[in-house]
């Protein structure tokens, strides 16, 4: 296709007898193809075949016919047309992304915490049972035998050497007790049972009654664990409320319902160098197939200056009383680890 002027147009002259190079000379002086220059259509198929002025090769853009400049390629006159488009969008993007991160910092300052993991619930008490069930004290420090070991959620103090002999040591919760020899051997399983779910996993067993109903075995047990009983920033933990709810969840759990119990000892004192409480009692029970009717047991609940508290349970059916100094031996025999 061939560029033709528009009908009834003229170009304008110039100085007469002007000439070029790149074309033949008109009337007015100007060279043919000055006012109309061929375009990329009119280019088609003259490959190598060199442009003059006003005229464009190939690919190119045509130069303006009032200055005769040939615009930059790639949009309007300094090329800046698609350039700031481009910032736009860089910009847009970087604005989008600097929004969201400032969304993600407000949501996890206002949440007390990051995004990922545990979400706290507005009205839903997400401590541990036994810090639900016996938060902080906030009164005066109770009476009793003063202790030499962590009273305020330190490393133990003036913790008392310990005795001579085989030791059992529970470092998950944070104290060592004497073992003792046969008939009592290494506890390989573990018992967590009980709405605190307490996980005795370290200690020592001997079984009294195997399989009295068929598949159970009864035991006389001396067994440790820690359970979280207290928030992490707390101060202080309450060892009278942590020990009787511990104490009470043991007799709920591994006994004979129904049960009664003869109190023998509820109180505070110092095992070690650390605070402690303890609870002993005798409990009586009746169940078809055992032969035990009664048990010795003491659950002990000591402070090693953690969160979590250690607990020792102590426990001798009453067809081996012959080991019931063994439960006054491993309280006593209680040192941190």
């Amino acid at each position: 296709m061939v560029a033709v002027p528009p009908p009834g147009s003229a170009p304008a002259s110039g100085p007469a007898g002007r000439s070029d190079a790149s074309g033949t000379a008109r009337a007015g002086g100007d060279p043919v193809g000055a006012r109309w220059p061929a375009g990329p259509v009119t280019g088609l198929g003259r490959r190598g075949h060199p442009t003059g002025p006003g005229e464009a090769g190939p690919g190119e853009a045509a130069p303006d016919p009032r200055t005769g400049a040939t615009p930059p390629a790639g949009g309007s006159p300094g090329g800046r047309g698609g350039t700031g488009r481009s910032l736009w969008w860089f910009g847009g993007a970087a604005g989008a992304i600097l929004l969201i991160g400032l969304i993600v910092v407000l949501v996890q300052s206002t949440s007390g915490g990051p995004l990922t993991g545990h979400l706290r619930r507005s009205g839903v008490d997400s401590r541990a049972p036994l810090a639900r069930a016996c938060p902080a004290p906030t009164g005066p420090a109770p009476t009793g035998p003063a202790p030499t070991g962590p009273t305020a959620r330190g490393a133990p103090t003036g913790s008392e050497p310990a005795p001579a002999g085989p030791r059992t040591v529970d470092r998950e919760a944070g104290i060592s007790y004497a073992a003792f020899p046969a008939p009592w051997q290494p506890w390989r399983a573990v018992w967590r049972a009980g709405t605190l779910r307490v996980p005795y996993r370290v200690g020592q067993h001997f079984v009294t009654e195997p399989a009295y109903d068929g598949s159970s075995d009864y035991h006389a047990s001396i067994l440790s664990a820690a359970v979280p009983a207290a928030d992490n920033d707390a101060l202080v933990l309450d060892l009278e409320c942590v020990g009787r709810q511990v104490a009470a969840d043991v007799r709920a759990s591994y006994y004979p319902q129904p049960n009664t119990a003869d109190l023998l000892r509820d109180s505070r004192r110092t095992l070690g160098g650390l605070p402690a409480w303890v609870t002993v009692f005798r409990l009586h029970f009746d169940r078809p197939g055992l032969r035990a009717h009664d048990e010795l047991a003491a659950v002990a609940c000591v402070d090693v200056g953690r969160p979590t508290a250690a607990i020792l349970y102590v426990s001798i059916p009453g067809t081996h009383r012959q080991y019931d100094w063994v439960v006054e031996s491993a309280l006593a025999s209680v040192r941190p680890a």
